[in-house]
């Protein structure tokens, strides 16, 4: 049986790592957004300690279905005025650790769904087990 590999033609994240992210072949060692609609760029935060409601309101502005939080190496939950932004626009977030972010956001966006994905890359040497 011949098998052929998934082909996306949208944006999507095909590694990751202790500090880094790469989409379509593009490391990226600092946080970033990508959407299934093509945009991408830095989300200015090393820590889940400097996210704020502007953060999100960059998120909302994206105008997806739902946002795929990132949150760094484990679960950490945005406090519930950081999500107005997205509230106000009826678009859903799903809040998980960055590295099952990255694998969410490419199944969603996969099967078709305005999705994005928002992921906090914090420092590599705060990444110890």
């Amino acid at each position: 049986m011949k098998l052929q590999p998934d082909k996306y033609d949208v944006p999507s994240i095909n590694g990751y790592g202790p500090g880094w992210i790469a989409i379509n072949g593009e490391k990226h060692q600092g946080s970033v957004v990508v959407s299934s609609q093509g945009e991408q760029f830095a989300w200015q935060a090393e820590r889940f300690e400097d996210l704020n409601e502007s953060h999100f309101a960059q998120l909302a502005a994206l105008d997806c279905e739902v946002v795929v939080f990132g949150s760094g190496l484990r679960n950490r939950f945005p406090p519930a005025a950081w999500l107005r932004p997205l509230i106000e626009r009826r678009i859903g977030l799903e809040t998980m650790d960055t590295h099952a972010a990255c694998r969410t956001y490419n199944i969603l966006a996969g099967e078709g769904r305005k999705v994005a994905a928002a992921l906090l890359l914090e420092p590599a040497q705060d990444q110890t087990p």
